[in-house]
């Protein structure tokens, strides 16, 4: 890292003679306002039938990027080709948010009532399709196949973001979220006790494909999960070094401010204590940085409310993740990790949800990293997980994208489990046959708390100011039931801080990448052309590396050459418009005097290239309708078509002036419902090799009278009783019913076998077993 002072340096250098030099840019370019990498159907992997051949044609799915300018949007598509393509451009005033839904999951009970019309975009423009209403205050869906408005849903206050998956389209505004279902866009619940955040996301939520987290603005006792977040009482080296130079520090963002105001960009906006102190008039004291995941499936129609009198049905998890408001918040691609940040931005945490089908009470709640950014401040806009889910990238409005590796199931990231191209299990082969985790075990348990090393910092889970004091009861419930192996009950995963590996700058202008070397020149800390209020908006996605096949055209693909990277590429899209590739090579630390599994690592990143996707004023729209062989619709097409057979529909041929829905129906109701059953009826299924003595070899089940206890007992001329051969042949004791095995001693020797068929190696003669009559 640069020290403060070559920092101030090189910003001094880079930024302010372009400031004041003033002269215009060779070419107009329209001003970028957001960015995002967006999930449809034309990248679903599960659901896109094309992609299901993934490992054997080649075929990968294209990057799809969604750019919001000051008067209109665009939507871009990278294939693997690395040739970019332009799928739609519109210029209707400023977008806040779009997106472009993915078709619903649809079942014999549920049907698309927007089939024909799909694929839809959700768009909230200043002007909405009403004109009278304020600005922001309405979703309108377009659809892409016909180029009409099929659908607009009104609301009194401003959205600010839209979030969808195949079952709902969640609507976020101030303090609430509003979710409709995906077939019918009628409203289905909706959430008002929502946090407020200063921004730059007002009210972050985090939609997986089922579960819906949120920042909640108070915490319930009686819902919250066991676990959450750890007291982050990690002081890094760094973080003392920093606090011992606070004046160097205070002088520096002296400094910043006075730059930005030669450069004539002051931030302006409502600060933060402006928000809360504004919050707090209303109500009563809010709790920061509570996080609550409801699924969007079993909770109840109409309001969600977490209570002290409400149910638990669909609330899934209810904890603390930070000690500051909630700032930004991502699902992994499975949905069981969400990763939170707070306001600072110093820390992010990582958290594995373990759910419990009763409530979230029950749920358990694993803080399995900290990843640790810095001592500055600064707020996260963008989170970002690699397909395997072992990298994260987290990117800050600062511009800077830092790359942290975690794995999906805790523990120190090592050679072991990041320089392989698939990922490892959680003990290696030696781990698990030298027995250390029964050692740990045995440590654990008498230490009572987590296994530290050192003995201040054992952040056991009742040290920490967060949690509720777990109370004896489940420990001992935990022995009883002798289930060392359920995840949710104690004792809980260590926690791991992870610093990050890689900080990825945005250069100010391409041209910063120079030509020779490929490296790129470091760039100034501040980022200077701030495209909103003093901010810099980038977005990062991982994907299957395009500039390997733009240097190499002639080439085809083999299987082989994707597989030679460790991770894919990172994309990286900033507020200029250039979406560039960087090429993430991890290796084991240089300073390590030996590599063995556990070695820690380091990372070499260098962009390798890149795509100018701005418009310019002179570009034209690319509006629907569109023709059928237009990407989208051919994507929503196949994921449709797809979507009938799972449902066991029969999938509509050709739209014809039948409407679907009497086609479809009827269909269903004639045919499949015998078909299924006929062809259940006739499944034989063998999942392993026979035993050698099958079970209608002889009875396994004995039936016995059990007599009053006042009445004298018969016992059966087999019982074990009558053949003791023990030993001492005293009379044992008889019970009330016939019972086989009162004899121990024949019990300690071998188990009761069931008569008919004779055992090899039984302790009893052949003779002496089948002599024996039945009653």
């Amino acid at each position: 890292e640069q020290s403060y002072m070559e920092s101030v340096v090189t910003f001094l250098q880079d930024v302010v003679p372009q400031a004041y030099s003033g002269t215009p840019p060779a070419e107009e370019k329209e001003k970028i306002v957001w960015v995002r990498f967006e999930n449809a159907d034309l990248n679903d992997t599960s659901r896109n039938m094309e992609f299901h051949e993934i490992h054997s044609t080649g075929n990968e799915p294209p990057l799809l990027l969604m750019i919001g300018y000051s008067d209109g949007m665009q939507v871009w598509s990278i294939p693997i080709s690395g040739e970019a393509q332009e799928l739609f451009s519109v210029r209707h005033g400023p977008v806040r948010a779009a997106r472009i839904l993915p078709a619903p999951q649809i079942s014999a009970q549920k049907c698309d009532n927007f089939s024909e019309k799909r694929p839809l975009l959700g768009v909230c423009k200043s002007i909405g399709s009403s004109g009278t209403s304020p600005p922001y205050c309405c979703v309108d869906l377009y659809s892409l196949r016909t180029g009409e408005m099929v659908k607009s849903i009104q609301f009194k206050t401003p959205i600010y973001d839209l979030h969808c998956n195949k079952r709902i389209l969640v609507v976020v505004l101030q303090e609430k979220i509003a979710a409709f279902d995906s077939c019918t866009f009628t409203k289905k619940f909706f959430v008002t006790s929502c946090y407020p955040c200063p921004g730059p996301n007002m009210n972050p939520i985090a939609l997986g494909s089922r579960w819906l987290a949120y920042a909640e603005n108070k915490l319930i006792r009686c819902h919250q999960s066991r676990g959450g977040a750890c007291g982050d009482n990690i002081q890094s080296y760094t973080a003392t070094v920093i606090s011992a130079a606070k004046t160097i520090k205070t002088g520096l963002t002296m400094v910043g401010k006075v730059v930005t105001q030669l450069t004539g960009t002051l931030p302006s906006g409502a600060t933060e204590e402006e928000i809360l102190a504004h919050s707090n008039i209303r109500r009563s004291p809010l709790v920061p940085g509570i996080i609550t995941i409801i699924d969007t499936e079993t909770v109840a129609e109409g309001q969600v409310l977490v209570s002290e009198d409400s149910d638990s049905d669909g609330i899934v998890a209810h904890f603390p993740a930070h000690e500051k408001p909630i700032c930004c918040m991502a699902f992994n691609p499975s949905g069981m990790l969400l990763v939170t940040t707070d306001t600072l931005g110093h820390d992010f945490h990582v958290f594995q949800i373990l759910t419990h089908p009763w409530s979230s009470s029950q749920s358990a709640v694993h803080h399995l990293y900290t990843l640790h950014r810095g001592e500055t401040e600064a707020k996260v806009q963008d989170i970002s997980f690699s397909h395997d889910c072992r990298w994260v990238v987290v990117s800050t409005l600062r511009g800077t994208s830092h790359v942290f590796p975690i794995n999906p199931y805790g523990g120190q990231p090592c050679v072991r489990t990041h320089m392989s191209p698939r990922v490892v299990n959680r003990m290696s082969r030696f781990q698990k046959s030298a027995g250390l985790e029964e050692i740990e075990q045995e440590l654990t348990t008498k230490q009572g708390g987590r296994c530290s090393p050192v003995p201040g910092l054992s952040s056991s889970p009742s040290g920490s100011p967060l949690h509720g004091k777990l109370n004896s009861q489940d420990t001992y419930n935990n022995f009883s039931n002798n289930n060392p192996g359920n995840p949710r009950l104690l004792p809980l995963p260590s926690l791991t801080v992870v610093l990050p590996l890689a900080q990825i700058k945005q250069p100010m202008t391409l041209g910063t990448i120079t030509k020779r070397t490929g490296k790129s020149k470091p760039a100034p800390q501040i980022s200077p052309s701030k495209s909103v209020g003093g901010e810099f908006c980038v977005a990062a996605v991982f994907g299957s590396s395009r500039s390997w096949f733009a240097s190499n055209p002639g080439l085809k693909r083999e299987k082989d050459q994707s597989k030679q990277f460790v991770v894919e590429s990172l994309y990286i899209i900033s507020c200029y418009g250039s979406l560039v590739e960087h090429v993430l090579e991890p290796r084991p630390l240089s300073t390590a005097p030996k590599i063995s599994d556990d070695t820690p690592l380091e990372m070499m990143t260098c962009p390798r290239a890149s795509w100018t996707l701005v418009r310019t004023p002179q570009w034209n729209e690319l509006q629907p309708p569109f023709n059928a062989n237009h990407p989208l619709l051919l994507a929503a097409d196949a994921v449709q078509y797809y979507q009938y057979l799972l449902a066991g529909l029969v999938p509509p041929g050709s739209p014809g002036p039948i409407t679907r829905h009497e086609s479809y129906d009827s269909l269903a109701s004639d045919h499949s419902g015998q078909e299924d059953e006929e062809w259940l009826s006739q499944v034989e299924i063998v999942t392993h090799t026979g035993p050698h003595r099958r079970l209608w070899m002889g009875p396994q089940f004995q039936f016995k009278t059990i007599h009053p206890s006042g009445q004298t007992t018969v016992i059966s001329s087999s019982s074990s009783v009558l053949q003791s051969h023990g030993p001492s042949d005293t009379p044992q004791p008889l019970l009330d019913f016939d019972t086989d095995d009162l004899d121990l001693n024949s019990l300690r020797i071998q188990p009761v076998r069931s008569e008919p068929v004779s055992m090899p190696g039984s302790s009893r003669p052949v003779s002496d077993r089948r002599g024996v009559s039945t009653v």
